[in-house]
């Protein structure tokens, strides 16, 4: 079998990105999905997950279909890095991770904040029905 050529040694940085960071905030949404567990449930798993995000530091909120997390890029991407390697040392040998992450310079803005601000319109929506009432 060929061997393959390493990719992460063999990539050029282009002048000026070497000294790119990251973003100093971040949104992210992740589900992690253990595989290959001995039963379809996985919420011992995701209960593991969740002590660690209460141990973290950072805002988040579990939901039915993942965990919502803020803080900074760094941060939120070491946490969820770590929330492999806690599975991992509990047995679980694959794991798979959807990630969603966002970030925003012109403002800081909680995952709470932008809910609530939906909430707000259609509040606004219902009280003006309730006017034509």
């Amino acid at each position: 079998m060929a061997e393959l050529p390493n990719l992460v040694a063999s990539a050029k940085t282009l002048p000026g990105h070497a000294s790119l960071s990251t973003p100093a905030a971040c949104v992210a949404d992740f589900c992690l999905i253990p595989i290959g567990t001995s039963t379809a449930s996985v919420s011992h798993q995701i209960a593991e997950v969740q002590r660690l995000m209460q141990s973290s530091g950072l805002s988040y909120s579990m939901h039915s279909a993942g965990t919502t997390v803020e803080g900074s890029w760094d941060d939120v991407m070491k946490l969820i890095g770590r929330a492999h390697t806690l599975l991992h040392e509990k047995g679980v040998v694959r794991i798979q991770s959807d990630i969603r992450v966002g970030s925003r310079t012109d403002k800081k803005q909680s995952f709470e904040e932008k809910v609530a601000a939906v909430n707000d319109l259609l509040a606004a929506d219902d009280a003006k029905l309730n006017a034509r009432s």
